[in-house]
């Protein structure tokens, strides 16, 4: 055999050799055909809308599951006692302390430290009754209050000729005297967010609503725990969907400290938390609140992916029924996108410890309206993400102003004196990171 022929012959084996190697290589990188590759959600989507959402997704650790497809949160459930001995439900949503918020699986929020400044009212202090091991091998210890709300008023929500401003409304559930969803145990400094959900020992009315807050969809009491076991109580709530970061959020409301913000939130008025520290403070020193973005004339109709605001939720998200696990229309609306959408400043995923910490369930409403020159053009769209809120209200006032929520009439953008009690939930695409504008110089955003 010659040479030539020998060299012929070992280039074509390291060929043949070249080409296994390539094919081998593009077998072990390629993921088999029956693979599903991650699903990518569109910018201003709604994320996933059916099934479960996945744990990691969860921001409330405590929260049993997120069921997507009926828009309910299944949260364990407490028991509580009114002063004249009434038995009462709450759930635990916030705490002031990183520490004990971790050990109860609910959000971090240290400004709710804040929340009594100026208001004592607005942080009710209960006491813990102390069982003997016979009463309570292992479980919740009852927690006295000293006020409740009434959840027997009907909710009154009847749309005016564009949906928003109504033309009547009424809380479907008002707080009684002494009554605050936040709480402080005697004895402790840590304040929590802890809203009584539902009043009674059975018979729990969750199509009315006339003993359980009007989110509520379903409760389970359990019985007494046998031996070694621990048989947990829950409640189904109805949540919200709204935007963070550019990313779609879950959230609950349960409480506000305005009449109309009660019945559009579908929440518990109380009034107390009208006077908590404090309109307009968001970061500011002192503050109990941080911002939440809303809009009163955001585009409309059910199967728009621009609609947003309040005359989209009255008009296409069913906001004049009662909420109930039978109205089917009702879930289905607010699963594809019917709910106000609103957009919250921080977050607990955001990468900035400044603003992941400076997570408040304490919201302070910042109301736009959108011009007729804007509305005209069609640049009312939905807006997902804080920091594009604000450059847009400073540097385009042409375009977005601030609104009187009494009147409906154009206003100063920010604080508009609506405060709202909405704890997160979790998020439905990706973790909310980071705002997607830098802010604009003087806009709306605390100087450092």
């Amino acid at each position: 055999m010659s040479c030539a022929t020998s060299r012929r012959r070992l280039f074509a084996l390291a060929v043949l050799v070249a080409m296994a190697l390539t094919a081998a290589a593009v077998l072990w990188s390629s993921p088999p055909a029956s693979a599903k590759t991650p699903r990518q959600f569109k910018p201003g989507g709604l994320g996933q809308t059916r099934g479960l959402l996945p744990r990691r997704k969860l921001t409330l650790g405590s929260a049993i599951r997120v069921n997507l497809s009926r828009q309910t949160v299944r949260l364990p459930l407490y028991p509580g006692r009114a002063p004249d001995g009434t038995r009462v439900w709450y759930v635990l949503l916030d705490a002031s302390d990183r520490g004990l918020a971790e050990n109860h699986g609910i959000n971090f929020a240290p400004k709710l430290a804040n929340l009594a400044i100026g208001c004592p009212e607005c942080v009710q202090e209960v006491t813990l009754e102390a069982p003997t091991p016979a009463q309570n091998r292992f479980g919740p210890a009852v927690v006295n209050f000293k006020g409740v709300p009434d959840f027997s008023p009907m909710r009154v929500a009847e749309p005016g000729p564009t949906g928003f401003p109504l033309k009547s409304f009424q809380p479907g559930a008002v707080g009684g005297a002494g009554y605050s969803p936040f709480i402080r145990i005697a004895g402790s400094n840590v304040v929590y967010s802890a809203p009584i959900v539902a009043v009674g020992d059975g018979g729990f009315d969750v199509d009315h609503h006339t003993n359980t807050a009007d989110r509520v969809l379903g409760v389970h009491v359990a019985p007494p725990s046998p031996p070694g076991r621990f048989l947990e109580s829950w409640v189904d709530m109805l949540f919200i969907k709204g935007f963070d970061a550019g990313q779609p959020i879950a959230y609950l409301s349960t409480d506000a400290g305005q009449p109309l913000t009660a019945v559009l939130e579908r929440a518990t008025f109380v009034p107390a938390l009208d006077r908590a520290a404090y309109n307009g403070g968001d970061d500011f020193l002192g503050s109990a609140r941080e911002r939440l973005f809303g809009f009163i004339n955001g585009q409309t109709g059910r199967r728009n992916r621009q609609a947003q605001g309040f005359q989209h939720f009255m008009l296409d998200g069913h906001g004049s029924e009662d909420a109930s696990a039978d109205n089917t229309a009702l879930i289905n609306s607010l699963r594809r996108g019917g709910d106000l959408l609103n957009v919250f400043g921080d977050f607990p995923t955001l990468r900035d410890p400044r603003h992941s910490s400076a997570y408040s369930p304490l919201w302070d409403a910042q109301l736009g309206l959108w011009t007729d020159k804007a509305v005209k053009a069609g640049l009312n769209r939905r807006q997902i993400d804080e920091n594009v809120v604000f450059n847009l209200a400073a540097t385009r006032p042409d375009l977005l102003t601030g609104v009187d929520p009494a009147t409906g009439m154009p206003a100063p953008y920010g604080s508009s004196g609506v405060s709202i009690n909405c704890a997160v939930i979790g998020f439905t695409a990706k973790p909310p990171k980071a705002a997607l504008q830098k802010p604009v110089p003087n806009s709306q955003f605390p100087p450092r």
